[in-house]
């Protein structure tokens, strides 16, 4: 492959990719070369491969007669996602309390939650800026495998993220939570602060995420 049907194909990959992640094509929705190729203003080629790539991500599936469509977010997938991020999450958040890192980790979550606060017109962006709050949480750990655990499954917790904002999660009012966290961190007040990070980010989010 040449270096500019290359640079194409990484063109597709990424746009395609990017309006998968933000529901612009939503779960569910076919998609064909043609109509993708004349949508970005390519020829099919560089489309085919971009697919080819999606599909190893997996976030585009095909059926028994070669049709494609974007992966549906299913129960099972939203149940498995929130069970992997409560195990790991919520011991890290303990952990930064136990450690009496808490103030320190404050400011730092604080950058994630000023940043939140600032693309919070944009729920793709958002999204973007919540799971970095998140991987501030589990820094904690400073271990790199729980980091690619987040990394591979980055795709999967973007889109629910992205669907729980449409579906009701208030932007504002979940970034005013994370204010207050903020000042219960500094606090050293663990029970309030791990209060709202079960009731807005485990329970509002998961509950939303259901929702179709």
């Amino acid at each position: 492959m040449s270096g500019k049907a290359k640079s194409l194909a990484d063109q597709a990959y990424e746009t395609i990719k990017q309006n998968i992640l933000n529901l612009t094509y939503p779960p569910g929705m076919p998609l064909t070369e043609a109509k993708l190729a004349e949508e970005l203003g390519m020829s099919r080629s560089p489309v085919r491969t971009a697919l080819r790539m999606l599909q190893t991500d997996g976030l585009i599936v095909t059926d028994y007669y070669k049709s494609m469509t974007v992966k549906e977010i299913t129960e099972e997938d939203i149940n498995q996602i929130y069970q992997l991020r409560e195990l790991i999450e919520l011991p890290a958040f303990k952990l930064i309390f136990d450690s009496e890192k808490y103030e320190e980790f404050s400011y730092r979550i604080e950058e994630k939650v000023v940043r939140m606060c600032a693309v919070a017109s944009d729920p793709f962006a958002w999204e973007i800026a919540d799971i970095a709050f998140h991987m501030e949480i589990v820094s904690i750990y400073e271990n790199e495998r729980i980091d690619r655990i987040y990394h591979n499954n980055l795709s999967e917790l973007t889109r629910m993220g992205v669907h729980s904002v449409k579906n009701g999660m208030e932007i504002q009012q979940t970034n005013d939570h994370l204010k207050d966290l903020v000042e219960y961190m500094r606090q050293g007040d663990y029970e309030h602060a791990v209060k709202i990070l079960k009731d807005d980010h485990f329970g509002t989010g998961r509950t939303t995420a259901m929702s179709k």
